[in-house]
């Protein structure tokens, strides 16, 4: 069963790179990965990146933090292949709740 086992905790690390630092180790459990993904303290981040287009932030901007958080720890650490990291991603975000479509869209 894919879930988050901790609650995404940040801080602000540079607000004119729009980047955020981890606070806490954030902790995935992915069945598409086989085990469970460690985000350290300190890692940063800047969520996902959508395009500011108007149409396409209202439906993906600013949500899906914590998959997004994931998804740029693996790219970083290259622990996985990209497709598989992408796989993640979608998978983290339905465990987070995020709708099909706006998944589907980020994706």
């Amino acid at each position: 069963m894919a879930e988050f086992l901790t609650p995404l905790r940040v801080e602000l690390a540079d607000e004119h790179a729009g980047t955020w630092r981890i606070a806490q180790p954030l902790r995935y459990q992915s069945a598409v990965a086989g085990r469970c993904i460690v985000v350290p303290k300190g890692f940063i981040t800047d969520f996902a990146s959508v395009p500011r287009l108007p149409i396409i932030y209202l439906a993906a901007g600013n949500t899906a933090h914590a998959p997004a958080v994931v998804h740029d720890w693996l790219y970083t650490s290259g622990e996985l292949r990209r497709s598989i990291a992408d796989a993640v991603f979608l998978e983290a975000m339905k465990a987070a709740g995020i709708a099909w479509l706006r998944r589907w869209a980020m994706y």
